[in-house]
């Protein structure tokens, strides 16, 4: 039985728009009401949520029930430790934030890889899904997709370099910390915040690598798109609860 081909990752090469959600709820049941609304990807955050493995675990099983989604897990922080543990659950394609330079790409690149191109350790995909699969071990490296986030201003000096490690897929720009990186706390439209962003998708996209950007700004989303943004996230699970709810709210406060 051949090993689950990576289908955002082929997506991504051929540069076909793979457009996405944010997951920030860390509960499998809003998770599969997102995974049943048809976007291409749903990113589980490890990161600035109360998420942890085993409930990244449970999300991205009910987001393999529906096929037509693809599940992306940020890890917290880029530990080779961390990228075994996440790869072990059965996700292919992870997000790795805060690489600023070509040296901490190629770590990570190695730790998504088994030996001889990497240092991921094998033991632990025999319990997960992985262990359906016989030759698993010898196709994983083919099929794994690695993210980086680069979300600062040393990230963009070295973004050339970057973009230049074979095994990055993807490369996801991070407009709120790049606006504290600029200098802009809180205001990641700042026109010059909004520049920088606009001249590292035209780089990353000039370079062979798939570029990516969070907005919810439609309008901002499309810009992206027509720039050459390749996965984008046009929204959040929590902001649109947020947004949804207290409307509602307001709806019938006004009549008291």
């Amino acid at each position: 039985m051949q090993t689950p081909t990576n289908r955002f990752k082929q997506a991504l090469r051929q540069r076909q728009p793979q457009i996405g959600l944010w997951l920030g709820l860390t509960d499998s049941a809003a998770t599969e009401i997102c995974a049943t609304a048809g976007f291409d990807w749903l990113l589980l955050d490890g990161e600035h949520t109360p998420n942890d493995l085993r409930s990244l675990r449970d999300q991205a099983q009910t987001i393999a029930g529906y096929p037509a989604t693809h599940a992306i897990a940020r890890v917290p922080v880029g530990a080779t430790a961390l990228i075994k543990q996440y790869l072990d659950l059965g996700l292919q394609t992870l997000l790795v934030p805060m690489v600023e330079t070509a040296e901490q790409a190629a770590r990570l690149v190695q730790a998504m890889r088994y030996p001889p191109l990497g240092v991921r350790g094998m033991a632990g995909s025999r319990a997960s899904r992985w262990g359906l699969y016989p030759r698993y071990a010898l196709e994983a490296n083919d099929q794994v997709c690695l993210l980086v986030q680069a979300e600062t201003t040393t990230a963009l000096r070295h973004l050339d370099a970057i973009t230049a490690v074979e095994g990055v897929d993807g490369v996801f720009i991070g407009p709120a910390d790049l606006s504290a990186s600029m200098g802009h706390v809180g205001n990641p439209n700042h026109p010059e915040v909004q520049a920088a962003i606009d001249d590292a998708i035209v780089r990353i996209a000039r370079a062979g690598k798939a570029p990516g950007i969070l907005t919810s700004d439609e309008a901002q989303a499309r810009h992206y798109l027509a720039l050459g943004a390749v996965f984008v996230a046009v929204g959040l699970d929590t902001a649109l609860l947020a947004r949804q709810t207290r409307a509602l709210a307001a709806s019938f406060k006004k009549f008291d």
